[in-house]
């Protein structure tokens, strides 16, 4: 899924990875185009700074797994370099929809894999695999929709809330009766592990990450249209792919499509004003 000119990185980031700064010099918009709701209160339950430490001990197993298997692409790899391009143009604009964005150490890397596959974990820690990038054939702006959605999964916080609801669902709790304490649930997030791998977002956060990354995408300069034509692909891709991975908890459908057709002309002007 991509490609980029050559540059120079440190000895220090090619050994850590990729670390953007989230407070770059951007003017944060004012107001959101699209139409999101306030998101469930029941993620209160799991302390946030708990589970993006969580994530970040995750993704460091990760990488190292990769790195052993010689799957972790290296710093000047054209494709990674293009993603790092997509991450510094969009992340500015992502303390919009979490303050926390602010302070997240966010990096990206890429692991080479057939799998149709990416992520943003709490924290701002995202990864591509080559697959998804190779096999769908995407174009700059699709990557950005794709790097956009994993974003707002992370800024919206659905991996948090399913996490909390699923610990108080097996714990017998209500969200009125919080007959646990904060530190018990905190406890949880600490040792999640894998989960955060393998959560199945619900039809309503895949709906406003669509929404949330389309418009993420748009300030950032990536064609607004790029996110139909994505989800077109990733629906002709799907009868064919088989197993986890991307198109298994991200499924493509008529009515995908249409909710971000509608929503492409509430975020046109936004394109056009980062184009001049």
């Amino acid at each position: 899924m991509c490609l980029l000119c050559d540059f120079k990185h440190s000895a220090w980031s090619a050994r850590r990875g990729f670390l953007l700064a989230a407070g770059a010099a951007a003017a944060q918009p004012a107001l959101a185009q699209v139409e999101v709701d306030r998101g469930s209160t029941l993620r209160q339950l799991v302390p946030a700074a708990e589970l993006e430490n969580a994530s970040g001990q995750e993704y460091a197993k990760l990488l190292a797994s990769a790195r052993s298997q010689g799957a972790l692409a290296p710093a000047n790899h054209p494709q990674l370099l293009r993603l790092r391009a997509i991450a510094s143009r969009i992340i500015p604009f992502t303390r919009t929809w979490n303050d926390r964005a602010a302070s997240w150490r966010w990096e990206v890397n890429l692991i080479g894999s057939k799998q149709i596959n990416a992520f943003c974990m709490p924290g701002g820690k995202i990864a591509f695999y080559t697959g998804i990038i190779d096999q769908l054939r995407l174009t700059e702006s699709e990557e950005a929709m794709v790097m956009g959605h994993e974003m707002a999964h992370a800024l919206r916080e659905h991996a948090r809330a399913r996490i909390a609801k699923s610990q108080a669902t097996s714990l017998g709790l209500s969200l009125g009766a919080r007959l646990l304490g904060l530190g018990q649930l905190g406890d949880v997030a600490a040792n999640i592990g894998t989960q955060l791998l393998t959560l199945k977002f619900s039809r309503e956060d895949e709906t406003e990450a669509d929404l949330v990354g389309l418009e993420l995408a748009a300030r950032a300069g990536y064609q607004p249209e790029a996110s139909v034509s994505l989800w077109e692909k990733m629906g002709r891709a799907s009868a064919g792919a088989g197993g986890p991975g991307f198109l298994s908890t991200h499924p493509s459908g008529p009515e995908r499509i249409r909710q971000l057709q509608a929503n492409v002309p509430k975020v046109r002007s936004l394109y056009e004003q980062s184009r001049k």
